[in-house]
C-alpha cells in the first residue's frame, strides 16, 4: 500500500509538471485572450470609474467620472469621483465642478501644474479632500473624496 502511495504521488507530480511545462509558453496568449472576455472589466476603484460627463475647450477636455464607492461586498461609506483633463492642459486650472449632475456646483478646484499644488473649495457637504492630484501621460488627473 506505501509503495502505491508513493507511484501515485510522483505521478501526480510528473503529470502537473508536464501541465504547466506545456502551458508556460502559451501563458501571454491565454492572458490576452482572458483579458478580452465580456465578463472580464478593470474595477472603478482603479480606473477611476465610467465617464459621465465632458466639457470640451479648444485644446482641453474635461472628463467627470462617475462617484465610486465600489466594495467587494457593499457600497463604502467613503469613495471618490475622478476628473481628467486631456489634451493640451493649461498650466493654472480652475474649474468649478458639479459632479452628480444636478445643476448646483459641488466644489472648485484650482491646481498648479508648475508648483504641483491643488486646491480644493467644497460647496457640497459630501465633497471631503484631494485624495489625489497627479500629472499623467495624458493630461492631470485629480481624485476628489467623497462621502454619503
Amino acid at each position: 500500500m506505501k509503495k502505491i502511495k508513493i507511484i501515485a504521488g510522483i505521478t501526480w507530480a510528473l503529470i502537473g509538471l508536464l501541465i504547466i511545462l506545456g502551458l508556460f509558453p502559451g501563458l501571454n496568449h491565454l492572458s490576452s485572450s482572458a483579458a478580452k472576455l465580456p465578463f472580464m472589466k478593470i474595477n472603478p476603484n482603479f480606473s477611476g470609474g465610467e465617464i459621465v460627463s465632458q466639457m470640451i475647450t479648444d485644446n482641453c477636455t474635461l472628463n467627470i467620472r462617475r462617484p465610486v464607492f465600489d466594495g467587494l461586498i457593499k457600497e463604502r461609506e467613503k469613495g471618490f469621483v475622478q476628473l481628467d483633463w486631456r489634451g493640451i492642459v493649461p498650466e493654472n486650472i480652475d474649474d468649478t465642478i458639479d459632479y452628480n449632475s444636478d445643476g448646483i456646483a459641488d466644489f472648485h478646484i484650482a491646481v498648479d501644474r508648475n508648483k504641483l499644488l491643488s486646491d480644493l473649495d467644497p460647496v457640497n457637504p459630501g465633497v471631503t479632500k484631494i485624495v489625489l492630484s497627479t500629472p499623467t501621460s495624458y493630461g492631470w488627473s485629480v481624485r476628489i473624496g467623497l462621502k454619503k
